[in-house]
């Protein structure tokens, strides 16, 4: 085999290896989102948060874009800024409150370019809330991704609205008020 071979077969097997460590930080990063949180171990918002900033780069950007999404979700620079963030949405006071929300993505496309990459893909979400009233959101995510000696982080976090639809009242018939992967136990089920 060629050294030109052997060298062309390294670049494939590293973008390979990008878009594999991306998809997964992209997934993680949804998985600490949903609430309940199935993190296993992640027992307050205050430790879920400081998970997810730790998936960012220092100058991570974090905005919601477009005639829906600007003004409801705003423009976070750093680290900093994308904690108080999270800090405003999992706020204690908040009524009513979020009990469940989970991630479903798809139509995923990761392009890297030696250090840096950029995927995008369209997610939906239910929101349930603790008056019984929910919603359906679906977005397109186009993210930007830098390679660190940490490994892969997000540089950009960018969600435009597809759609929000009202759920009708008490959609679920039940949900779970824990993760059975959080504590390794059996979850309890709540009816609505």
């Amino acid at each position: 085999m060629s050294a030109d071979t052997v060298a062309a077969l390294a670049r494939r097997v590293a973008v390979l290896e990008a878009e594999a460590e991306i998809r997964r930080i992209q997934a993680r990063y949804m998985f600490l989102c949903d609430t309940p949180c199935p993190e296993f171990g992640v027992h307050d918002d205050a430790y879920r948060i400081e998970l997810i900033v730790d998936l960012y780069t220092d100058d991570a950007v974090w905005e919601g874009v477009g005639e829906y999404y600007d003004g409801q979700f705003g423009h976070a620079d750093g680290k900093q800024a994308i904690r108080e963030h999270f800090q405003r949405f999992w706020d204690e006071n908040r009524d009513p409150k979020l009990v469940l929300n989970a991630h479903y993505l798809t139509s995923e496309q990761i392009h890297v370019d030696g250090d840096e990459a950029s995927g995008q893909w369209i997610h939906m979400q239910p929101w349930l809330f603790s008056d019984g009233t929910g919603l359906l959101r679906s977005s397109r995510l186009n993210n930007s991704f830098r390679q660190t000696p940490d490994g892969w982080r997000i540089t950009r976090t960018r969600t435009e609205n597809v759609f929000v639809a009202d759920l009708p009242s008490r959609f679920a018939q039940s949900h779970p008020s824990t993760s059975v992967l959080m504590d390794g136990g059996a979850a309890t089920r709540v009816s609505n």
